[in-house]
C-alpha cells in the first residue's frame, strides 16, 4: 500500500562496497496489484453490492462524501487483502488502486472533495467504524452513526449460493458446525465456556460445500444447537423456493443431535446424518462388533474397524426410534467406538459407506471455518454483540469473494483448492506502480512476480465468465 512521503532513510547491511538504504518515497506504489482480480469477481457476482443493500443510509444526501456501497466495498476488499484493522484505512484511503476497486470515479480523490478530506479518495477509520457501531434504530438526534444494518445478510449469502449454479442440483448437503471465538475484553454476551476453557462467543456456521450460507454470532452460554433449526429452516426454505425438487441432507456433529432438529427434518422431508454421543447403553448394542475389531487388531497389529447398525430410542428425549450406524474401532490406545444417527435407509446407504463416505466428509467444513479466521472473523473486539455480528458479516462477505475467485478463475489451476491466505499471497499481493491520467489508470506490475503464467490464466478465465446483469 502507498504511504505519505517520509524522508527518513533506513540503513541496511551493505552489498560489498555499496550502501543499501530505503525510504518511503516511492509515490503511487501498491502492494495489492493483484487485487483487481477481486474487482473482476465482483463485476460477475455482485457479492459486495448485495451485502451493501442490507444497510440503510440515514445521512443527509447533500453531505455524503462516500456512499454506503463504497464504504462496504472498501472494508470487504481490505479484509480480503489482509488488512484486519480499521486503523490501516487511514493509509489505505490514499491508495488509488483501492479506489479503483471501490469504483471511485477519481482514484486520486480530486473530485467531490470535502475540506476535511481534501485529496483523499476513500474513507478513514472513523467513517468506516460507523458501519459497525450504528444501532438497529437511528435516532433523529444522532449525528454520526446513521448507517444501519436493517436486513440480515444471510439471505443475501444464500442468494449468492443459488446464483452460482446454472441449474438446480439433484442433491445438496448442508453442514452445521459451531466453533469458539476467544474474547479478551468485556464484550456483551461474553461467557466462559468449559469445553474450550476460555471466554468466547460461539458462532454458528452453515455451509453447502464451499458456499457459506449462514454466520451467526452467539453468546457461549448456549447449547451448540441453539438456533440451528431456525437457520436451517430459513436457508432451506430459500433454497427449496428456488429448487423445489432438490434433495436436502443435513450433516453435523453430536452437538446438533437434538430431538427438535431431527423431528423438524423428518416433518419437512429433509434427511440428516448427525453424530451421536457414546454411552454404555449404545456401546452394549455393538458389543459383538467391538469384540471383532479387537480380535482383528490382535491378529494384525493394525487399527481395525467393524461397522454395525441398530435402531435406538432414548428413554425420554426422543419421540421415536431411529437408525444408528456404529463404528467399532480398535486402536493401539484402545477401543474407539463412534455413532451417528440418520434418517437415510440402509438400502441407499449401507453402514460403512454412510459413515466413511458421507459423515466422514463433514471434516472438510473445518477447512472452511479456518478460512474464516484467515479473514479475521475472530476480530470481535467492539463492546456490543450487534457490532461484532456486523464484523462477522464483513469477514463472511470477504470469504464469499475469495470463494467466487476460486470458482470462476482458478478451476483447472494449481490453486483450484487453495485457501484464502494462499490466494492472497500468490495472486493478490503483487507490487505495482500506478499512474492515473484523465483517460486511463495504468498499472505496472512487478517484473519479478513469479506466477505470471498463473495470473494470466486466472485473468483469462475471469474475463470469460459472464458479467452480472
Amino acid at each position: 500500500m502507498p504511504t505519505e512521503c517520509n524522508q527518513e532513510a533506513f540503513r541496511f547491511h551493505p552489498l560489498a562496497q555499496r550502501e543499501v538504504r530505503g525510504r518511503f518515497d516511492g509515490g503511487a506504489i501498491t502492494s495489492d496489484g493483484g487485487g483487481l482480480l477481486l474487482r473482476e469477481v465482483e463485476k460477475r457476482t455482485g457479492i459486495i453490492a448485495q451485502f451493501a443493500a442490507c444497510f440503510r443510509d440515514h445521512r443527509d444526501p447533500a453531505r455524503i462524501e462516500h456512499t454506503v456501497e463504497e464504504l462496504v466495498a472498501q472494508r470487504v476488499y481490505g479484509l480480503a487483502l489482509g488488512y484486519e484493522d480499521l486503523n490501516a484505512h487511514d493509509q489505505l484511503r490514499r491508495d488509488p488502486l483501492l479506489a479503483v476497486r471501490v469504483e471511485k470515479e477519481d482514484p486520486q480523490g480530486e473530485s467531490r472533495r470535502r475540506e476535511r478530506d481534501q485529496g483523499q479518495a476513500l474513507a478513514g477509520k472513523s467513517t468506516l467504524n460507523r458501519l459497525e457501531l450504528t444501532g438497529a434504530e437511528v435516532r433523529e438526534d444522532e449525528r454520526y452513526k446513521k448507517i444501519a444494518l436493517e436486513e440480515a445478510a444471510d439471505r443475501r449469502f444464500v442468494a449468492v449460493f443459488l446464483a452460482a449454479h446454472r441449474a438446480a442440483p439433484r442433491e445438496i448437503i448442508l453442514d452445521l458446525d459451531a466453533t469458539d471465538d476467544p474474547l479478551h475484553g468485556e464484550q456483551e454476551g461474553r461467557f466462559f465456556h468449559g469445553y474450550y476453557g476460555h471466554y468466547c462467543y460461539l458462532p454458528l456456521y452453515l455451509f453447502c460445500g464451499e458456499h457459506l450460507l449462514c454466520a451467526r454470532l452467539r453468546p457461549s452460554n448456549l447449547d451448540a444447537s441453539e438456533g440451528a433449526r431456525e437457520e436451517v429452516q430459513r436457508s432451506g426454505g430459500q433454497i427449496r423456493a428456488a429448487w423445489p425438487e432438490a434433495k436436502i441432507t443435513l450433516r453435523g456433529d453430536s452437538g446438533f443431535c437434538r430431538e427438535e432438529l431431527m423431528a423438524w427434518c423428518e416433518q419437512e422431508g429433509i434427511d440428516y446424518v448427525l453424530g451421536l454421543a457414546k454411552n454404555e447403553r449404545r456401546k452394549a448394542e455393538i458389543a459383538m462388533e467391538l469384540a471383532q475389531a479387537a480380535e482383528q487388531y490382535r491378529q494384525t497389529g493394525r487399527a481395525a474397524r467393524v461397522f454395525g447398525e441398530f435402531f435406538y430410542q432414548t428413554r425420554e428425549s426422543w419421540s421415536r426410534a431411529r437408525r444408528v450406524v456404529a463404528k467399532a474401532e480398535q486402536l493401539e490406545k484402545g477401543s474407539n467406538p463412534r455413532f451417528v444417527v440418520t434418517s437415510l435407509s440402509a438400502e441407499d446407504w449401507p453402514a460403512q459407506k454412510l459413515y466413511e463416505d458421507l459423515y466422514g466428509a463433514r471434516g472438510e467444513m473445518e477447512n472452511r471455518i479456518k478460512e474464516q479466521l484467515m479473514l479475521f472473523a475472530d476480530r470481535t473486539s467492539p463492546a456490543f454483540l450487534r457490532s461484532n455480528q456486523i464484523r462477522l458479516y464483513f469477514s463472511s462477505a470477504a470469504y464469499l469473494l475469495l470463494q467466487a475467485l476460486r470458482r470462476l478463475g482458478l478451476h483447472g489451476t494449481e490453486l483450484a483448492q487453495a485457501q484464502g491466505a494462499t490466494l492472497r499471497l500468490k495472486l493478490l499481493k503483487i507490487g505495482a506502480l500506478i499512474r492515473v491520467t484523465v483517460r486511463k489508470v495504468w498499472l505496472s506490475l512487478a517484473g519479478g512476480y513469479p506466477y505470471v503464467d498463473l495470473f494470466r490464466q486466472v485473468s483469462a478465465q475471469l474475463c470469460a465468465a459472464p458479467l452480472r446483469c
